[in-house]
């Protein structure tokens, strides 16, 4: 557990970012990044011990920013349609080294990419390598993002060499634990009757609980290098959405309702090779089984049990 230290974290409101600067914030000097829009958003990080520095990637005005924390860990993303591809290369990509640029003082930095830059495989098995063909898929979610990562990955590995700056490059696969992640809409989805679809049968995950994300940090952060480490960041199980879902409708005692529709281009799952993340952190500490039961009992808590009976 990193502790003692100055941590500038980008894109702190983000649903799975939040919760990691809270934890860091408890033993650490943590500076919370984002636009800061919404008022609320920066009382509230305030309030969790953050210190809100309001920034703009979009013109690399980064002045409220740190320029020598000991660590940079960048989440922030926008994501945007094909018709706003300029502003998403601006803020995602060119913002990005802008950010490092101005944190060159850092011992080391992670960056945040996503197993959505790999090409799509007709095996819906297959679960992807950090030497996987890279960047012929598309987003199911934004249109934008696949370039745009593969710009964020090149914009980080030229400024480790150039800056002389570790960092490690971290794709992350989808995260389980908050109520707002992709988990939590499908139980949502159960209880409202609202039917999930999926871009594959088996639709896999190889999903990472916001637990191990914590305990996690610190090991990819002493393993960055100038020549920059590029790494899934991913669980150790990995699980279809179709079984997810008919669990989560077993818990609820409600059936869950869910189709197929493939899309070209667009990968039928985002199972990941976990091998070379397990050599840098060790294994997972929270089963999927176990951060899976533990968000269905918080929704039902957060629902009501009233609301949820059959």
């Amino acid at each position: 557990m990193i502790t003692d230290r100055k941590i500038v974290i980008t894109g702190v409101t983000g649903k799975a970012v939040e919760p990691l600067a809270r934890v860091l914030a408890q033993s650490n000097e943590v500076y919370g990044v984002a636009r800061f829009s919404d008022e609320r958003d920066r009382a509230r990080i305030f309030a969790a011990g953050i210190k809100p520095c309001i920034a703009d990637f979009a013109t690399g005005d980064f002045s409220n920013v740190p320029k020598e924390p000991d660590f940079v860990l960048h989440f922030a993303w926008m994501r945007a349609g094909l018709g706003e591809l300029d502003r998403a290369i601006a803020v995602n990509v060119v913002g990005a080294g802008l950010l490092l640029q101005h944190c060159v003082g850092a011992k080391a930095a992670l960056i945040a990419s996503s197993m959505g830059i790999y090409s799509a495989h007709e095996d819906p098995y297959h679960k992807f390598k950090e030497s996987d063909p890279l960047g012929r898929g598309s987003s199911a979610y934004a249109a934008t993002s696949p370039v745009t990562k593969l710009g964020l990955e090149a914009v980080s590995r030229f400024c480790a060499r150039a800056f002389n700056l570790p960092v490690t490059i971290a794709r992350l696969n989808t995260v389980l634990g908050p109520v707002s992640a992709y988990h939590g809409h499908l139980c949502h989805n159960v209880l409202n009757g609202v039917e999930t679809v999926l871009p594959g049968d088996p639709n896999l995950h190889s999903p990472i609980h916001i637990t191990d994300m914590i305990a996690h940090m610190e090991p990819l952060l002493d393993a960055a290098a100038t020549s920059a480490l590029t790494v899934n960041w991913c669980g150790d199980d990995t699980v279809s959405s179709q079984e997810t879902l008919d669990k989560i409708g077993a818990a609820y005692g409600r059936k869950a309702q869910y189709r197929t529709e493939t899309k070209v281009g667009v990968p039928k799952g985002n199972a990941a090779s976990a091998e070379l993340r397990r050599s840098i952190t060790g294994p997972c500490k929270m089963t999927f089984s176990e951060g899976l039961r533990d968000l269905i009992n918080q929704v039902r808590s957060d629902q009501g049990d009233n609301q949820i009976q059959t």
